[in-house]
């Protein structure tokens, strides 16, 4: 005889899509702290080549850590383009010196947050479980 499980509530379920996002995270913080040594300093020291080597590290270990969980290919592109299209789009502004290093940085950082959460929303199925 087979049983099927209980469905999760819907309180269960947002906890574990909040826990998935949580963990995404963390995996980019470890990913910025471990490979950011292995970057050349003269790349690091210019504010367009940082930003793209801080999206990189990231998308590394968020890559990483969703391949763990068996995300598909596609769903981990849609996931890293949302990690870099706001620096991607800022570097425009930075390098007409409308915008300053410290700015591209900080507004790109800012704007990664709610872009991957709009991008996990969407793709609904693939986390709230």
């Amino acid at each position: 005889m087979i049983t099927a499980a209980p469905p999760r509530t819907t309180t269960r379920k947002l906890a574990r899509f909040a826990a998935h996002y949580v963990e995404m995270v963390a995996a980019m913080l470890i990913g910025m702290v471990v490979l950011h040594p292995l970057w050349p300093v003269a790349w690091l020291e210019r504010p367009d080549a940082a930003a793209l080597v801080m999206a990189t590290n990231m998308t590394v270990a968020m890559t990483a850590a969703m391949l763990l969980r068996r995300h598909s290919w596609p769903r981990i592109a849609e996931m890293a383009a949302a990690m870099y299209l706001p620096f991607v789009v800022l570097l425009v502004p930075f390098w007409f010196a409308a915008i300053g290093g410290g700015t591209l940085m900080v507004a790109g950082h800012v704007i990664m947050v709610p872009l991957m959460l709009a991008v996990m929303a969407w793709r609904r199925a693939e986390y709230w479980h």
